[in-house]
């Protein structure tokens, strides 16, 4: 197995939006997207505020009308106002050339635009449409994602492969059709950007489908034809856990291959639910691949006959909540202290094992056994808890483990 220490990354040009640099070897960066009316500046305020308090390092808006574009400027104001230095990207579709024309401080305070070659226009109309965004986004020193999707891919190109694919030997499958559809549209459009004006390094590519082997295809044959910064997403991936697990697997597997800068978890939420729920995912999947720390990890055993009582899943839902509450505060004060690994197992059939492979663990007795706890640190035995308060008992050995080790670092 390659370690992934060992991991090549996909080496790509960097591109700086705002605060951050997406590709060129920096961390990849979280992404997500308002389900707001964009001309609605106080909800759509209100949702970019929470998914970048989230963890969002970069927030999608919607800008399809002449409302919306007036609408952005203020939403900038108001995120500076309230001290929030989150780049927003502008999600353009059809218009996007005559909203950017029409409404400059649109097109200063976005951060980023969003184009989609199969959306930008049609017949003659579409280079020249694609040619004023690209202008504007040289005119005020934008970056640009070039996003292509299978489900509005250029007619006349599609139309041509399948066409000269009629006349192969060995003719391809549909879907190996549509997925070079995908790719060559993305370089395309990308290198008529370059000619127009726009450095390769304020582009970003991006080619999404919905399908977990398609979307795998398409982005190793990006990443081995060119150096772009590359945008990962399933696009449409769906509710629930269909679409979380078809999100991890398409993108672990890319990431785990070096392939991605930047990530979005595009998951159909509930009406009226949360939408950091897709913020969340991402960190996630970049945390549990080692890419990145974003809050101390606890481990806790799915319990079994062993484990009839549910102390050991309330101690650990307990310390996730109060480590994911902690962490504003000690992100600043204890640097390091995401990395921390802790453990809440509920007998001693693996519990101490696993407590000892953590930095901080606990071992809550199963059934039958004595009532008794042990709290094991760096490996070894430190502490016996018993008793009704074991939880905040070790709560406290937490907290003050932290601070003994993550405030020496921070001194050091």
């Amino acid at each position: 197995m390659v370690a992934l220490s060992e991991i090549k990354r996909h080496r790509t040009l960097p591109v700086r939006i705002r605060n951050i640099v997406i590709g060129g070897g920096f961390p990849v960066a979280v992404q997500s997207m308002t389900n707001t009316d964009t001309a609605d500046v106080q909800k759509t305020f209100e949702q970019v505020r929470q998914l970048y308090e989230a963890g969002s390092e970069i927030v999608r808006v919607t800008v399809n009308t002449a409302e919306a574009a007036k609408g952005v400027p203020k939403l900038r104001e108001l995120l500076d106002k309230n001290n929030l230095d989150v780049p927003l990207a502008g999600c353009f579709h059809y218009n996007g050339h005559k909203l950017l024309s029409d409404f400059p401080e649109l097109a200063q305070a976005l951060d980023k635009y969003r184009i989609n070659p199969g959306n930008v226009g049609f017949g003659q109309k579409r280079d020249r449409q694609f040619e004023i965004m690209i202008e504007k986004a040289i005119e005020f020193k934008k970056a640009v994602r070039i996003g292509v999707n299978w489900g509005s891919l250029d007619a006349d190109l599609s139309t041509r492969l399948m066409d000269e694919n009629a006349r192969r030997a060995e003719p391809w499958g549909a879907d190996a059709v549509t997925r070079e559809a995908l790719v060559q549209s993305a370089m395309m459009n990308a290198e008529k950007a370059v000619k127009i004006g726009l450095p390769a390094e304020k582009i970003i590519l991006s080619a999404k489908v919905s399908r977990v082997q398609d979307l795998m295809a398409v982005y190793r044959e990006l990443a081995k034809r060119s150096n772009y910064a590359l945008h990962l997403g399933l696009t449409e991936a769906g509710m629930g856990s269909k679409g979380i697990v078809a999100t991890a697997l398409a993108e672990g597997i890319l990431l785990q291959e070096g392939i991605g800068d930047t990530i979005r978890a595009s998951l159909t939420p509930e009406p009226g639910g949360d939408r950091t729920i897709e913020v969340k995912i991402c960190r996630e999947i970049l945390q549990a691949l080692g890419l990145r720390s974003f809050t101390p990890e606890v481990s806790a055993c799915p319990g079994c006959g062993r484990t009839t009582s549910t102390v050991f899943q309330e101690l650990a839902q307990d310390i996730q909540r109060y480590l994911d509450a902690q962490m504003p505060i000690w992100a600043a004060e204890y640097p390091g202290v995401a990395t921390m690994k802790v453990a809440v197992m509920g007998c001693i059939v693996n519990g101490p094992g696993e407590s000892k492979h953590a930095d901080i663990g606990i071992s809550l007795p199963g059934t039958g056994e004595q009532p008794v706890a042990p709290v094991f640190i760096d490996g070894k035995k430190a502490h016996t808890l018993r008793g009704e308060h074991i939880a905040k008992e070790f709560q406290d050995i937490v907290a003050r483990y932290v601070e003994e080790r993550f405030g020496k670092s921070k001194a050091a």
